[in-house]
């Protein structure tokens, strides 16, 4: 079995655990949050290994918010283009990350990146080329998001 698949074992068996009662639409809520959390953390600390090999936990924790947001922004934007979503998600990605960045590498000093290089980099945290690269990596997971949206409402 391969890596991610082992990764993503814990994260079906959440998802049926989780959709299984309903107790409430706040309960209902928390749990489509939880699980759409659970699935970026893991998917975006996946991602991390196979494109640099290594990741730190406070990514995990990123790309919970992240995915959270592609669910929140799939929901209200669903009639408006696939472009104009990923553009949401890549501006929010990036505010994402400057506050991750400020915090992890600036602040406490774990060191878990630096743009410093690129142009147009803020404090070595932000920079638009990833932004945009943000952006297609929203173009991929925003159908995503929505698929699962649609599959956790229908509970």
């Amino acid at each position: 079995m391969c890596g991610v698949c082992i990764l993503l074992q814990p994260l079906l068996h959440i998802i049926r655990v989780f959709t299984n009662n309903n107790h409430g639409d706040n309960m209902q809520k928390f749990k489509k949050n939880a699980v759409f959390f659970i699935a970026g953390g893991l998917g975006y600390g996946a991602i991390e290994l196979l494109w640099r090999g290594r990741t730190h936990w406070a990514m995990l924790v990123a790309g919970g918010i992240c995915f959270v947001m592609f669910s929140h922004i799939a929901e209200k934007f669903k009639y408006r283009s696939l472009v104009f979503k990923a553009f949401l998600c890549a501006v929010g990605i990036t505010a994402v990350e400057i506050v991750f960045g400020i915090v992890f590498n600036i602040i406490l000093k774990e060191n878990i990146w630096d743009y410093s290089g690129i142009p147009l980099n803020l404090y070595g945290q932000i920079c638009p080329l990833y932004t945009v690269l943000w952006g297609l990596l929203s173009l991929v997971f925003i159908p995503v998001a929505e698929r699962l949206n649609k599959s956790l409402n229908k509970k």
